[in-house]
């Protein structure tokens, strides 16, 4: 920058900026603000020429990856090393033009690093911050890897576990959102299921944390975070809860038994002789379902609830319908369904075989085609 073009910037803390919207579960505290989960991120409106925002980062394994939306549009994606950094979003641009411009965390929230953090701190701008318009419809998603938009950038070739092959942009849950003109949540962890993970850790399992701002992470630092606050559900109720879990469920029946390090004990899910699912077991998985449906309307009471599955099989599809129905049923709660998405391909496959951008895609399009007449 020139001494000129420095001169006319101006730097602000987060809390001085008055039109501004906070996406994502945070504990509401903005100088720094810290952004837990996948998508979660900073939008303005801003009529200016140049934007830089102030960001921090640390992490013990995995870094941290943001993406830049100017007017809709993915304009850039860089990984944030550990440090305080400035970053530049844009410059050079029409200072009379106001530009629709989103921050986006990329990176899930790392439950297997407890050094992970990415805080934004402040902007430097050249312009002034006009008023965001609300979205009329809210929508929270509930998922795995693939809501954590694992394998959705990146050639079908990687394998590596990355955070550089995760995007909350080219993700199901981010085109959903933007065709039926809502604004939305993530909740997600790769490998983590409804009642176990892929390798049978029970401890891995979305509903156990729902209740908190981002409960799953760990050590003393998230705790003076606030990620183990409980959440505020009264300030942000989504008209839809969209539930995308049951596949590593379905994948622990044929993964080998966790041991607890602590205890020595150890879970599975079991398959019989003949290769069919233990009942018993199927039975746990209906029970933390019906479960979690429950929990979610307490803390949702109007909401309409979507459990969507197929992505990366059908395994748990059974079990899953009889849940949602018996659910239903027991509690009166007519505003809950299931939604069968389109499986990987060939065609629409991305790295690490999880569904790549294509397949997000198409998800989305049948998703927000069942959501378009609940918000009706």
């Amino acid at each position: 920058m020139t001494s000129n073009d420095n001169d006319k910037l101006r730097n602000y803390a987060l809390s001085e900026i008055a039109h501004m919207k906070v996406h994502g579960r945070t504990t509401g505290r903005l100088d720094p603000l810290t952004l837990f989960w996948t998508g979660s991120g900073l939008e303005w409106n801003a009529q200016g020429g140049e934007l830089w925002i102030e960001v921090e980062v640390d992490y013990n394994a995995y870094e941290t990856w943001l993406s830049v939306l100017i007017n809709d549009a993915a304009v850039s994606r860089q990984m944030i090393t550990a440090g305080r950094h400035w970053a530049c979003v844009f410059r050079g641009m029409n200072t009379d033009v106001v530009k629709n411009v989103r921050i986006v965390k990329d990176t899930q929230a790392m439950s297997g690093d407890s050094g992970c953090r990415m805080q934004i701190r402040a902007v430097r701008f050249d312009g002034t911050f006009q008023p965001v318009a609300d979205k009329p419809y809210k929508l929270e998603f509930v998922g795995d890897s693939i809501t954590s938009g694992e394998g959705a950038i990146g050639s079908k070739i990687e394998q590596d576990w990355l955070p550089m092959w995760s995007s909350a942009v080219d993700n199901y849950a981010a085109m959903t959102a933007e065709a039926l003109g809502a604004e939305h949540r993530i909740l997600s962890q790769s490998g983590w299921g409804l009642l176990t993970s892929w390798d049978n850790n029970p401890r891995a399992n979305l509903p156990a944390y729902y209740e908190q701002v981002c409960g799953l992470l760990k050590g003393e630092r998230n705790r003076e975070l606030g990620a183990l606050e409980a959440n505020d559900f009264a300030a942000w109720q989504p008209d839809v809860v969209v539930v995308n879990l049951g596949t590593n469920d379905g994948a622990a029946f044929n993964t080998p038994a966790w041991r607890d390090p602590e205890t020595g004990e150890t879970h599975k899910q079991r398959l019989n002789a003949d290769g069919t699912m233990n009942a018993e077991d199927v039975a746990a998985f209906e029970r933390a379902a019906r479960a979690f449906l429950a929990t979610i309307r307490r803390c949702n009471p109007e909401a309409h609830i979507v459990w969507a599955y197929g992505m990366l099989g059908t395994t748990m599809l059974p079990a899953i319908e009889r849940a949602v129905g018996e659910y239903r049923e027991q509690a009166g709660d007519p505003k809950v369904t299931v939604v069968l998405l389109p499986d990987k391909t060939e065609e629409t496959v991305g790295a690490r075989n999880h569904p790549g951008k294509r397949g997000h895609r198409l998800a989305a399009d049948v998703l927000a085609a069942a959501i378009r007449p609940l918000l009706a």
